[in-house]
């Protein structure tokens, strides 16, 4: 058992490292986008391509993590975006920078599902799925802090194409270090009805409510992802601050992660309470009721009640078998609600509020999971 804590600490550093890594480009892209001829809607649609590719990836991923095992599907995806990445800092036009995001997205799509596939084998229940989300949670989030200042400041000093450079070298470094020390393990119960197709993981009930509340939690992502960083365009502001309102919302989130006596809620609960509380949050953010930092700081704080509540969610409502066509299509949502969110915020923004749109999609999905509740209140596992 210490053996399998050795790997899984090494499993939880590894994604701290990415996390951490890719965290560093959040301030840069849309100022280095502006600097190499991308006006805000190709901003928009650069961000909603490389959501399309990888949603488009995800889908593929889940059946071949399933099959051929997690670790190749970790450590590749980031051997490639460390070259593509370090290509972004070489970048003459907005459209050779349109194609490289494209490719770097359909890369990225086989990690996610892989790394969260593999972390959930480490666990014999619900409240351990919960405790180990919760603690990739709260490293992400330091990771999310921390890489928005750093990468503010880098963006500064030395430039935003050598800082794609770091980038790329870090991603390259993290990959090697896979191929020494991740290790596959299983030590959950083995359960039946191991063929789970996609049609199977979109009708089951438990996870139709996952599916819905990660679109609408990651299409306000994404408008903060577009929003923040334009602060840097429209009003003259340096890298260094909007790495700030950044890292504004990581410490909102790693306060209601730290909070490991949430886990014992009902995932379902939390997923709906957190889910209004971004949206009131939005509300106040258009209404200008509050500053921004705090606003931003407050949706960080529910985003952090929701994402392991719905992992966990996830887990508790396939099999371990299926957990990466599971998370697959999981990672396809969150692209999903991204490429929405990044394609109508350049569209719509010098009409309307992004935020109040986003307000609305949010409303929208609390409505639809407050039916789908009353329409089966007792919700089973179907697999």
């Amino acid at each position: 058992m210490r053996e399998a804590q050795v790997d899984k600490l090494h499993i939880f550093l590894v994604m701290f490292f990415i996390s951490l890594i890719m965290s560093i480009q959040s301030p840069i892209f849309t100022p280095y986008a502006a600097m190499v001829g991308a006006s805000g809607v190709l901003i928009g649609i650069m961000l909603s391509v490389s959501q399309l590719a990888n949603l488009t990836g995800n889908l593929i991923a889940g059946p071949l993590v399933d099959r051929f095992g997690k670790q190749i599907f970790i450590t590749l995806p980031l051997l490639a975006s460390g070259i593509l990445f370090i290509a972004h800092g070489i970048v003459g036009d907005a459209v050779s920078l349109l194609i490289l995001r494209a490719m770097n997205g359909f890369s990225l799509a086989f990690l996610i599902p892989a790394a969260m596939a593999l972390l959930s084998g480490y666990a014999q229940n619900s409240v351990q799925q919960g405790k180990n989300m919760a603690i990739n949670g709260i490293l992400g989030t330091i990771a999310s802090i921390i890489a928005p200042v750093i990468g503010g400041q880098l963006g500064v000093l030395i430039g935003y194409a050598n800082t794609y450079f770091v980038i790329g070298s870090g991603l390259i470094l993290t990959s090697i270090y896979t191929m020494k020390f991740i290790k596959e393990r299983q030590i959950v119960t083995k359960k039946k009805n191991s063929n789970l197709s996609l049609r199977d993981v979109l009708t089951t009930p438990g996870l139709q409510v996952v599916f819905l509340t990660g679109f609408a939690v990651m299409y306000i992502h994404g408008v903060l992802i577009y929003e923040i960083p334009y602060l840097t365009v429209e009003k003259g502001l340096s890298t260094a601050v909007t790495g700030q309102l950044f890292s504004y919302f990581g410490i909102g989130t790693f306060l209601s992660l730290s909070l490991l006596f949430i886990n014992r809620f009902d995932p379902v609960r939390r997923l709906i309470f957190g889910l209004f509380g971004m949206c009131i949050s939005l509300f106040a953010l258009f209404n200008s009721l509050l500053s921004l930092s705090i606003l931003i700081f407050l949706i960080g704080v529910f985003f952090g009640i929701m994402m392991p509540a719905m992992a966990t969610a996830l887990t508790d409502a396939v099999s371990s078998e299926g957990h990466g066509r599971a998370f697959g299509v999981m990672s396809a949502v969150y692209s999903l609600g991204m490429i929405f969110s990044t394609f109508f915020t350049g569209i719509i923004r010098d009409f309307i509020s992004p935020y109040f749109i986003a307000f609305l999609i949010g409303m929208v999905v609390l409505i639809l999971i407050g039916y789908s509740k009353l329409q089966s209140p007792s919700p089973t596992k179907s697999y």
